[in-house]
């Protein structure tokens, strides 16, 4: 009787408890979906950011191999500050990128810092439409110019017979070629270069937007029950 005692005792002490499974599972769980945010935050917004500052430098350097053409260009028509602020945004994702996460955005320069990145990822969207629609134009009416040498000048006219049509002046073009070639050549690819920077800067906005109001990770509930550790707000 002692040894059938002793023997049940010793096996019901081996079992572990239900309880203490469901908690290890549940904090396993917890620990899976927390590296799945890490990860997700190790991507976003390196990625975004990367490629603003290229297409950003990529357009400035489009931007005053255009200048070089002619000193007479207009601002509109060689978009060099486009770059220049599509760089800055891509610095406030980078500052975005170090800051470490903490959840519920209860860190001031956090969501401080989301907020600039979304407003700036918004207002790069719509700088970069305006240098689509103004570089559209420029390459529309480049490419009907009619133009010819005048001492270091390039005269260009959309109509030569038309005595009273609109004039175009170059200045320091000794080549009319390059009016009535490569800058159409720059224009076209200002707005190829645009277009993905406006393509990204939404991804950029809209990824914020996701994390905010979406799949935004507040962490470990303490106290809560065992089969719903995270939360989504």
């Amino acid at each position: 009787m002692k040894s059938g005692k002793s023997s049940s005792g010793s096996s019901g002490g081996g079992n572990a408890p239900p309880g203490n499974a469901k908690k290890g599972k549940a904090e396993t769980r917890g620990l899976v979906m927390e590296e799945a945010q890490i990860c997700c935050g190790c991507r976003f917004p390196l990625l975004v950011a990367v490629l603003q500052l290229l297409l950003g430098i990529a357009i400035a350097v489009v931007a005053f191999l255009m200048v070089a053409i002619s000193s007479s260009l207009l601002a509109r028509e060689t978009p060099h500050w486009a770059g220049i602020i599509m760089c800055v945004v891509s610095l406030v994702g980078f500052i975005l990128f170090c800051i470490t996460r903490v959840p519920d955005e209860r860190a001031t320069v956090q969501f401080i810092t989301k907020l600039l990145y979304f407003l700036f990822c918004t207002i790069g969207l719509v700088i970069s439409v305006l240098v689509i629609a103004f570089q559209s134009y420029h390459y529309n009416l480049t490419n009907s110019l009619t133009c010819k040498e005048k001492g270091e000048d390039c005269v260009c006219n959309l109509d030569p017979e038309d005595p009273i049509a609109r004039t175009f002046t170059y200045s320091g073009v000794t080549d009319c070629s390059a009016v009535v070639s490569t800058l159409p050549m720059y224009n076209l690819l200002q707005i190829v270069l645009n277009l993905a920077q406006a393509i990204v800067c939404l991804v950029g906005a809209f990824m914020i937007w996701k994390h905010r109001y979406q799949v935004f990770f507040a962490g470990l509930q303490k106290g809560s029950p065992s089969d719903q550790q995270c939360q989504k707000v």
